[in-house]
């Protein structure tokens, strides 16, 4: 739990939904790029792969679903965007997916235990920012700002990769925070800066960046002491095996690096 959270923040609900999440992992049906899936594809029928990745990796895959469904007509990618653990009790519970990328390995490991992914690869790295509206109203500029009463903090729930890389973070200062809301993925968490309902928030960079300058993004120190990796694999189970090898070969190539370097994500 969160050791230096005070009781009632610990006892915040959260509801992980059993339907799948999609795009910023809101409720709702797996989402797919927009290539037409009518064109007849090499071989036969119009083909799909389906892929189950983190939050976080909504912007980047969303432009490497294009990219594969621009080299392999007939052929759509659909997308489950949400948190790593809600995506990974889904395919263990037996949800179809063909690909699974994770935002830490310990999500990772709950696929993999159940032998249904085998020999995962960390394609990038990601680390927090404190994220604030553009005004920044509670005129926060370090981590110790988040510990004062008066801020209203929202945090990923510890259960999600972005929760656990705070308690880290947090861990490494020797902070108490107080949150007012724990969200069950870090898109989520963000929203809630951008609508100012927060004044602050533990975010990934990435996603600061994805904002688009809808929020401003401060770095501190002590996330260095809480990078998470992220895993990828194909799972054992896949449908569309041979698709689901080439999607990840697409996130391992040169191609997808520079894709995910400039959204801001790190080289493992």
């Amino acid at each position: 739990m969160f050791r230096r959270l005070s009781r009632w923040a610990i006892a915040l609900p959260v509801a992980f939904a059993l339907a799948g999440l999609a795009g910023c992992g809101s409720g709702g049906p797996a989402t797919s790029t927009t290539a037409d899936s009518s064109a007849p594809a090499a071989g036969g029928g119009a083909k799909e792969v389906t892929v189950f990745a983190a939050a976080s990796l909504t912007g980047t895959f969303t432009l490497l679903g294009k990219t594969f469904e621009a080299a392999h007509p007939g052929t759509t990618v659909k997308f489950n965007f949400g948190s790593s653990a809600t995506l990974a009790q889904q395919i263990t519970q037996g949800a179809p997916a063909d690909v699974f990328a994770a935002a830490s390995p310990a999500t990772m490991k709950t696929v993999t235990d159940a032998s249904l992914a085998s020999a995962p690869t960390t394609f990038v790295r990601n680390k927090l920012e404190i994220a604030v509206p553009k005004d920044n109203p509670a005129k926060v500029d370090e981590l110790k700002d988040l510990t004062d009463s008066k801020v209203k903090v929202a945090l990923c729930a510890e259960q999600v990769p972005c929760g656990a890389a705070a308690i880290k973070a947090l861990d490494a200062a020797g902070l108490t925070v107080k949150p007012v809301t724990l969200e069950q993925d870090v898109k989520a968490t963000l929203t809630k800066v951008e609508l100012g309902e927060v004044d602050a928030a533990l975010v990934y960079k990435t996603d600061v960046i994805a904002s688009a300058g809808k929020v401003q993004g401060i770095a501190f120190p002590e996330a260095d002491k809480a990078i998470n990796d992220y895993p990828i694999a194909t799972l054992a189970k896949a449908p569309a095996g041979d698709l689901a090898k080439q999607f990840v070969d697409l996130v391992l190539s040169q191609q997808g690096k520079d894709v995910l370097t400039k959204a801001g994500f790190e080289a493992p």
